[in-house]
């Protein structure tokens, strides 16, 4: 029983330093689109940066990695989260959505801050500084509001 939980052992270290060679594809650009929200809606700076801390990381082409990035299986896994992020929203391609798509896209939004759902509690836990206040909250709705009624 020993020998056998010895073996295993090795073979998952083994395993383990092997996959760190597997890389990953990063999602890192630095060019700004001018489909980018940002340029869009011509965002004030306050809900400009609350957005880039709290929403820019997973929805969209740049994310600032966290120095754990390098580290297999966590690489795999923080690439397919902004995947899916990505897929659902993303704040560089929203110009590029048609009208409807972005009043859906801005109500989700909305909707979603109101929730407590954005941003992920599995996000902020690392990254603090990503947590929405309540008048944060307040501020951005009120803020997405406005363009909706135009």
């Amino acid at each position: 029983m020993k020998r056998s939980l010895k073996i295993i052992t090795f073979f998952l270290l083994i395993a383990l330093v092997g996959i760190q060679f597997i890389p990953t594809k990063r999602n890192q650009s630095n060019e700004v689109l001018t489909s980018d929200f940002m340029q869009v809606y011509q965002v004030p700076k306050k809900i400009e940066k609350m957005l880039k801390t709290s929403c820019y990381d997973c929805h969209s082409n740049n994310t600032d990695y966290p120095w754990y990035n390098k580290i297999q299986p966590i690489s795999y896994f923080l690439e397919q989260h902004i995947s899916e992020g990505k897929e659902e929203l993303n704040f560089n391609e929203f110009g590029l959505y048609s009208k409807r798509r972005r009043r859906n896209k801005l109500r989700a939004i909305t909707s979603q801050i109101k929730k407590g759902m954005m941003p992920l509690e599995t996000y902020t836990i690392i990254h603090n500084e990503a947590k929405l206040s309540e008048k944060e909250k307040i501020v951005i709705e009120e803020w997405i509001d406005n363009i909706l009624i135009k």
